[in-house]
């Protein structure tokens, strides 16, 4: 029983202040990042306008690659949303805790992933 409990408090040890540290500087980085991938997607994603002499099958290209860097930059938007939100929460109690089983997420997988909620675990 005792062996059991244990197994408990460990898994919601909080992580210390310079893990927290480290985390909120690999937030603030991603997000600089991030910042200058997004304007350079939002220059890319502009109009083609009708006028431009780059032929129809270049035309038809442009068009593609235009709607395939729409996409990238809805997804990197979103993923600064989340990044801003893990950063709002990053003071919290239950920080680095997984949400759908309370286990500690490994530090490893929040550098990697820090506006991950969940465990490998559960995510799969």
């Amino acid at each position: 029983m005792n062996a059991i409990l244990l197994l408990i408090v460990v898994h919601k040890v909080k992580m210390t202040d310079q893990q927290l540290e480290s985390i909120e500087q690999i937030i603030r980085q991603n997000l600089e990042y991030l910042a200058a991938e997004i304007i350079e997607l939002e220059e890319l994603t502009k109009p083609i306008p009708l006028d431009a002499s780059i032929g129809r099958i270049s035309r038809m290209d442009a068009i593609n690659n235009k709607t395939i860097n729409e996409a990238a930059l809805r997804d990197k938007k979103k993923l600064v949303k989340r990044l801003e939100r893990t950063l709002d929460q990053i003071n919290d109690k239950d920080f680095g805790l997984c949400r759908k089983c309370g286990k500690k997420i490994p530090y490893g997988r929040l550098e990697y992933m820090p506006h991950t909620t969940r465990c490998v675990n559960c995510v799969g």
